[in-house]
């Protein structure tokens, strides 16, 4: 009994979350009213052309003068040529409405998925998001175009069929409305399924739209490891789920047509039938009859379509509550950049304070344990540590990526959650080791870090990071496409371009993320040239496994198990012999 309750609730839950989308389509209301008016005026022609029918053909039994004939099929015509036109303004101010209403609601779901914390990325695959702006808005697109103007209007008929029918033979009305009741029913019992059925299968086609997306990215890494037929079995084997699931849908909606069909055909040979004996009998005429056949028929096939309608509805609520579960996620304090209020100006002074922390997907282990680390402005502070130690913890941390729960981070002596999180990021500059590229152009990627930046500054920081040479050897010079993740690019020169980017944003404070780990000697040496030159008058965090590269570092942070276990330069470490910065430091330099 709970567990009927539970779905009950679920499904008006859903149905009222739907409902939210009259938000978007609120501006073009006025639009929407005015096709809703012309769907309206086409229903009602739908409704009065059995009535006009049934006339012709009394009037010709009656053998009425041909002037008359002639007059109710002139106003037969005209009445066509009224819905011909209502028809084409609704579909036409409907598409108008469902454009402008989807492009509102595409944007607020990107506006709003950019400015989401990191925490909720840990939980989605960038596959599934992708697949909620694109299949999930394009069933949308179907349902405001289509699907509830076609509800609408074959709500209007049947109505409006059964109000002409009960005028005609209330007695004929009964009879045909005795199979009605069974058909709502059938329709809510095939619902049910059909609507499970068809979540399950958007959840499915995520999942596959997820493993293209994630193959396609990494590409190289699928044909490094020879495993394109791995992921071909995998997006197969899923993409068979989707099938399946589909076949299994449409069992049951071919299931729900053919009891339709069978229902109505029925229902209506029952109808002449019956409408045969009340002639016989002088209580109905035989125009009358014929307008009563023609309203059963009409009433049939939009019954008919109500499960069709009714099943894309179904689509269309799963698809927004898909949406709107996004929406409802609490984004992060995202402002556009602006000049800093001066008392925000960061001075490089960072303190952590008493720091317990762990990451939203993993509760049950702290990163962090009771961690404090004090730096002081315009030093090179390098963090150094096995892998899981908490290195990159800290510059999340220190990014505000992440919420603490415990401890505190003061910067300039204040808590940096008091500073707008878009000032703080602003004054800060990441240069990571996987450097990701945007796939325009070198000018593009660079002028990432200062938009609207000129093309003088653009150059002088390309020459300070040591990537102008390289970047003058192409053709196109700062216009040359470095393709998808920087992919035409080198290692060396995607890192260049990476700390030209940092150059440009000229940050208070900046982070280096084993920025020089994975490059060959002479890459090594230029990028090293360049960060050397980056790092002057500012605070620098640098995170280390090459310890040959921080020697000169004011400070060394060795970490451990989310604790700080030793910390000084780099010849007080050494001389530490039982330390894990100079076991660290024999095994590097021994090898």
């Amino acid at each position: 009994m709970s567990e009927k309750k539970k779905k009950k609730g679920f499904s008006k839950k859903a149905f009222k979350k739907s409902l939210r989308i009259y938000s978007y389509l609120r501006p073009y209301r006025v639009q929407f009213g005015i096709g809703l008016f012309f769907l309206l005026l086409n229903s009602l022609g739908n409704i009065a052309l059995p009535k006009f029918l049934g006339v012709l053909v009394d009037f010709g039994n009656e053998s009425k003068p041909q002037a008359e004939i002639n007059k109710v099929m002139l106003l037969l015509s005209g009445m066509l040529l009224i819905q011909a036109f209502a028809g084409f303004m609704r579909t036409n101010l409907f598409v108008r409405v469902t454009s402008k209403t989807l492009a509102a609601i595409r944007q607020s779901v990107y506006a709003h998925l950019i400015k989401l914390p990191m925490g909720f990325f840990l939980k989605r695959r960038v596959g599934e998001l992708n697949s909620r702006i694109t299949s999930d808005i394009t069933i949308l697109e179907e349902t405001l175009t289509s699907t509830i103007a076609s509800f609408l209007r074959n709500t209007i008929t049947i109505i409006g069929a059964l109000i002409f029918m009960f005028f005609i033979s209330p007695q004929l009305t009964l009879f045909m409305l005795a199979i009605v009741p069974v058909i709502v029913l059938i329709a809510k019992y095939f619902g049910k399924f059909i609507r499970s059925l068809s979540k399950k299968m958007q959840a499915q086609i995520a999942e596959s739209n997820t493993i293209v997306e994630e193959t396609l990215q990494g590409v190289q890494n699928v044909k490094a490891y020879a495993n394109e037929y791995f992921e071909i079995e995998r997006y197969t084997k899923k993409t068979n789920e989707v099938a399946k699931t589909g076949i299994v849908g449409g069992l049951y909606r071919g299931g729900f047509s053919a009891f339709m069909t069978l229902g109505m055909t029925g229902a209506m040979a029952s109808v002449i039938w019956r409408g045969t004996i009340l002639i016989g009998q002088n209580k109905m005429a035989a125009g009358e009859l014929f307008s009563f056949v023609l309203y059963t028929v009409f009433i049939a096939g939009m019954i008919s379509g109500l499960a069709e309608v009714y099943a894309q509805l179904q689509k269309a609520i799963g698809a927004t509550e898909n949406l709107f579960e996004i929406l409802d996620e609490r984004s992060e304090e995202i402002l556009p950049q602006q000049e800093i209020a001066p008392e925000n100006v960061l001075n490089g002074n960072i303190s952590f304070n008493n720091i317990t922390f762990h990451y939203p997907t993993r509760t049950d282990i702290d990163v962090l344990k009771n961690l404090s680390l004090n730096i002081d402005s315009n030093k090179l502070i390098a963090l150094v540590g096995p892998s899981g130690a908490g290195k990159s913890t800290i510059v999340n941390i220190l990014l505000r990526y992440y919420e603490l729960k415990e401890g505190q981070l003061l910067l300039n002596g204040k808590e940096s959650k008091d500073i707008p999180l878009t000032e703080l990021r602003s004054q800060i500059a990441v240069v990571p080791q996987d450097v990701f590229l945007f796939g325009g152009t070198i000018r593009e990627n660079i002028a990432y870090g200062k938009l609207g930046a000129s093309e003088e500054e653009i150059i002088e920081a390309a020459k300070q990071a040591n990537a102008w040479t390289f970047i003058q050897s192409f053709p196109e010079g700062l216009d040359c496409i470095v393709g998808e993740r920087g992919i035409q690019l080198s290692g060396g020169q995607r890192q260049r371009l990476a700390i030209a980017r940092a150059v440009l944003k000229n940050p208070r404070i900046l982070v280096l993320d084993e920025a020089t780990s994975s490059l060959d000697s002479e890459s090594e040496r230029l990028v090293q040239e360049a960060l050397e030159k980056l790092m002057k008058g500012r605070t620098s965090i640098v995170i280390a496994h090459r310890l040959a590269t921080i020697r000169k570092a004011d400070q060394i942070i060795v970490l451990d198990n989310g604790q700080i276990i030793q910390q000084g330069t780099h010849e007080e470490l050494i001389d530490d012999t039982s330390g894990l910065y100079s076991a660290l430091s024999e095994l590097q330099f021994a090898g």
